[in-house]
């Protein structure tokens, strides 16, 4: 969408997908070390802002760090009981190990267990090493219908929140990919394109039916990873669920 917007200015551009690992600092070295990718997307820390540039518009709108839990059924009633990050202390998380969501769930003091690699999460979760999988709003359905072998579920009552935005990285060299994907981006926001393809996305409009996030217990986190230069106070670039489309 951004690209499009900006052939008149940049030309006509060619996308080849390639395939991510779902570990994420395998991905953003590819970048670096112009192994075939030029862009990718990943969430925003202090010291990826540093290795790489990034366009600061958050692609999902600050949606991703918004998390709900895949959880076993049968520990719903204990979840049930939670109502601060206190109550929340009692249980252990599951994380990747280069995810950022795991070191702020740790620095919040959240006992927290890692995965050596993303799809070993669900057979650790099912295996009773932790008692939640926090999970981007959009993520979890379709990931316990990949794993039908696994009695999972999600949560129903609460909900992660904290300040982590999902960014577009390219390397530091490459600024005018940057530059071209920040105005197209931009000019999306501003007239209107970008809100209408994220609340009408395939994946993200039913999540969001489905999640009822006004109905959830929030629970929010610090972010002392968080970079100082996050466009926190332009508040088109974030969601607000309190005006979620019906």
């Amino acid at each position: 969408m951004g690209l499009d917007k900006t052939i008149p200015e940049y030309g006509e551009y060619k996308l080849v997908h390639y395939h991510i690992p779902s570990e994420q600092l395998r991905s953003l070295r590819l970048i670096k070390h112009n192994k075939g990718m030029d862009v990718g997307w990943a969430e925003t820390t202090i010291q990826r802002e540093e290795e790489f540039q990034p366009i600061r518009i958050p692609i999902q709108k600050g949606l991703i760090s918004h998390r709900i839990f895949i959880i076993k059924p049968e520990n719903q009633a204990a979840f049930n009981k939670v109502k601060s990050i206190d109550d929340l202390k009692k249980y252990r998380a599951g994380q990747g190990y280069d995810w950022p969501d795991t070191e702020i769930l740790k620095l919040n003091e959240l006992p927290t267990t890692t995965c050596p690699q993303y799809r070993l999460c669900f057979i650790m979760l099912n295996q009773d090493r932790f008692e939640y999988f926090p999970r981007g709003v959009v993520e979890p359905w379709d990931e316990i219908r990949q794993h039908p072998e696994m009695d999972l579920t999600v949560e129903k009552k609460l909900m992660l929140r904290y300040p982590s935005p999902l960014y577009f990285f390219v390397s530091k060299n490459n600024t005018k990919l940057a530059e071209r994907i920040e105005k197209g981006l931009m000019m999306a926001i501003e007239d209107g394109s970008f809100d209408e393809l994220f609340y009408n996305h395939p994946q993200i409009r039913p999540a969001l039916k489905k999640a009822k996030l006004k109905q959830r217990i929030i629970i929010d986190l610090n972010n002392p990873i968080m970079p100082p230069k996050t466009p926190l106070n332009d508040q088109r670039l974030w969601i607000d669920i309190d005006k979620i489309p019906d």
